[in-house]
C-alpha cells in the first residue's frame, strides 16, 4: 500500500532531520511511529503530506509514485494530514470546517458521516473553533482530514493534551478507520500507547527508523513507565473492532495530561494563517 524508500528530509537541505527512512505498510491498518520529542516524527509526516520536500528517496501509495508532489496533489491521491496543534480557524464553526474542505472523491465521508463518527461534534456543530474543548478540537482536526476521503491518514500526536477518557475515544475511532479502507499512520511519543493502538510499531531515533524486535520498542525509545506493555509484541496484528460511533466505545485509560479547555490552555486556534492540513484540499482555488 505505502512504500517509503531511503527518505531524507528536513527544513533545510543541508540539515536533514530524517535520514534514509524506509518502511512498508502493506495493508490497511493502524501503524505507529514512536519516538521522543525531536526525533523527527513531525518532519516525517509533513514530508509524506508534501509540506516539506524530501532531498532524497521515494514515496509510493498504491503503486503510484507520489515523490515530490505538492500537498493538494497528494490530497487528490488520497493523503491527508491531521497536524499536531490542531490549527483550526477560530472564526469558522464546526460545520464550516467540514464543508469548506472539499473531498477528492464523491464516495467516502460526508459531513453527516463525520457527525455520526464524532457525536460530540454534532452537538457543537454551530460553535466556533475557539469555543471547543481540547478534545473536541482534536476530533474536528481528524474529521476535517477525513472529509477529503483519504486512503492514508497521517495523525501527528492525536492524543496530546487529552484526558484518558477523550484520548481513548479518539484512539477507538482511529482503530475503526481501516474498516472504511483508511490506513492510519500515527506519530506518538510513548511506546506503551503506540503498542496499545497500532498493529505495528516503528521506532524513530535521531531521524533514523528501526523496526524493533518484539517487546523491545520501549527500550529503543526509552519508555519504561508501563513495563507490562514492554512484553507486548510490536508486530502483533489485532483484528479490527466492529465499527461503532465514538460515544459507544468504552473508556480506555492512557497516560496523558488532562483535557484542555479554551479557558485553561494555550489556544491552538489563534491566528488566521491557513492550517497546513487545509492546503491539502483536493481542489484548491
Amino acid at each position: 500500500m505505502l512504500h517509503v524508500r531511503d527518505l531524507t528530509a528536513g527544513h533545510r537541505p543541508d540539515t536533514p532531520v530524517v535520514r534514509s527512512v524506509s518502511f512498508h505498510l502493506p495493508t490497511p491498518g493502524v501503524y505507529a511511529i514512536v519516538g521522543a520529542n525531536g526525533a523527527g516524527k513531525t518532519t516525517l509526516l509533513h514530508t509524506l503530506a508534501g509540506h516539506l520536500r524530501a532531498t532524497t528517496g521515494q514515496v509510493h501509495l498504491g503503486g503510484r509514485d507520489l515523490t515530490g508532489l505538492l500537498p493538494h496533489h497528494l490530497a487528490r491521491a488520497g493523503v491527508a494530514l491531521a497536524p499536531q496543534g490542531r490549527r483550526l480557524w477560530p472564526s469558522l464553526t464546526v460545520r464550516d470546517h467540514l464543508t469548506v474542505t472539499r473531498p477528492a472523491t464523491d464516495d467516502g465521508f460526508n459531513v453527516d458521516d463525520l457527525f455520526d463518527l464524532f457525536p460530540p461534534l454534532a452537538a457543537r456543530r454551530r460553535h466556533h473553533g475557539h469555543q471547543l474543548s481540547g478534545g473536541e478540537q482534536q476530533m474536528l482536526t481528524i474529521a476535517r482530514a477525513l472529509r477529503t476521503n483519504p486512503r492514508l491518514l497521517l495523525a501527528d500526536e492525536p492524543t496530546e493534551g487529552l484526558s484518558p477518557r477523550i484520548a481513548g475515544q479518539v484512539i477507538a475511532v482511529l482503530r475503526d478507520l481501516p474498516d472504511r479502507g483508511v490506513t492510519v499512520l500515527v506519530a506518538l511519543p510513548q511506546a506503551h500507547t503506540a503498542t496499545a493502538v497500532a498493529d505495528r510499531v516503528y521506532a524513530l531515533n535521531a531521524g533514523q527508523l528501526s523496526d524493533p524486535p518484539d517487546g523491545h520498542v520501549d527500550l529503543l525509545v526509552g519508555d519504561h513507565r508501563t513495563p507490562s506493555n514492554a512484553h507486548r509484541s510490536s508486530h502483533h496484528a489485532r483484528p479490527p473492532p466492529a465499527r461503532r460511533a465514538l460515544a459507544d466505545h468504552p473508556r480506555r485509560e492512557h497516560h496523558q495530561a488532562g483535557d484542555r479547555s479554551p479557558g485553561n490552555a494555550p489556544n491552538p486556534t489563534n491566528g488566521t494563517t491557513m492550517p497546513p492540513c487545509l492546503t491539502t484540499e483536493a481542489n484548491p482555488r
